[in-house]
């Protein structure tokens, strides 16, 4: 491969490697920078490719895998609420911002083609949370063995193991997950239109302050959970109330934008100013659901207004 066509031959896989630095690291920031680094050790070793040994892609996700490796050495695990503390059905429980827990963040993945983010549904905010209990060498086996589909033997020569240590730390892996119990998979979802008209149906709600409404649409046990926070609710009746403690709290008038995270329904939610004297909608939260047959069970709001610019979405609204 010629230095001078690099860019133009590594470009195509620039999407795919940043979902799967993302799958690795469980956030958008930390996966940019991994793919820059994939992309700069490649350039240095160009000279080294052979293309009769290994594809392009597999050489690239080779470099993007280990770079994970290399950049997981001492760090925690990301984290959502539900793995951090028990939950409660208090709405009125005091919300205490902890910024210095490395919280798990969503994937942007509207306007993906199909296919190219591989697996359909390995990029489930709760799979990718219970992926975060593996350690860092289980998890490349995981991902790629599971989702990538490469053979034992293409791992082993990636991570410079043996075949058998690669069918062992998957073995772990799969009994890891299992124990963490990823339920969201196992939830029998609507239809895709299905999905649309209960996500559009609580957009109308929730910009008409129509907290019964709303709550028609919650399952039962729904899930609510709000990173950076350190608080999570359960339960149809905590929900509503909480939405109603949102609103005395930052008034009534909010415009939601619609878009896809993880391969997942989501909204960036945009309020604007109790007093109603700045006519602006400004980005609040990116909320992400889970929806099943009897609504919605989960939604993850993350407060975090940089990953708007990832999501393709504006900071503010006229």
């Amino acid at each position: 491969m010629d230095r001078d066509d690099f860019d133009q031959q590594v470009a195509p896989y620039r999407r795919e490697l940043l979902a799967h630095c993302y799958r690795m690291l469980g956030s958008v920031h930390d996966a940019e920078d991994l793919v820059q680094e994939t992309m700069l050790r490649a350039w240095r070793a160009i000279d080294s490719y052979d293309a009769e040994r290994a594809s392009l892609r597999t050489w690239l996700y080779r470099i993007a895998t280990n770079a994970c490796l290399t950049a997981l050495k001492g760090r925690g695990r990301r984290a959502l609420p539900s793995g951090l503390v028990g939950a409660t059905t208090d709405a009125q429980a005091p919300i205490e911002l902890a910024m210095d827990v490395p919280w798990l963040q969503p994937f942007p993945t509207t306007g993906d083609p199909a296919g190219a983010l591989e697996a359909r549904g390995s990029l489930r905010l709760a799979l990718v949370a219970a992926m975060q209990y593996l350690p860092a060498r289980q998890r490349a086996v995981l991902v790629l063995r599971d989702v990538l589909d490469w053979s034992a033997a293409d791992v082993a020569e990636a991570l410079e193991t043996t075949p058998a240590s690669v069918n062992s730390a998957l073995q772990r892996a799969r009994a890891r997950l299992a124990e963490v119990d990823v339920k969201e998979d196992d939830v029998d979802e609507p239809t895709d239109k299905e999905i649309k008209t209960i996500v559009d149906d609580y957009v109308r709600a929730f910009e008409a302050a129509d907290v019964q409404g709303l709550s028609r649409l919650l399952a039962e046990r729904v899930v609510l959970e709000m990173p950076p926070a350190p608080l999570w609710l359960v339960g149809r009746d905590a929900y509503g109330e909480f939405i109603e403690r949102v609103y005395a709290m930052r008034g009534p008038s909010w415009r939601m934008v619609t878009t896809v995270a993880n391969d997942q329904p989501a909204v960036g939610a945009y309020v604007r100013a109790a007093d109603g004297l700045d006519p602006i909608y400004r980005a609040h939260s990116l909320q992400v659901f889970a929806v099943s047959k009897a609504g919605i069970t989960h939604n993850i709001t993350f407060f975090d207004q940089s990953l708007f610019e990832y999501f393709g979405l504006p900071l503010h609204l006229e």
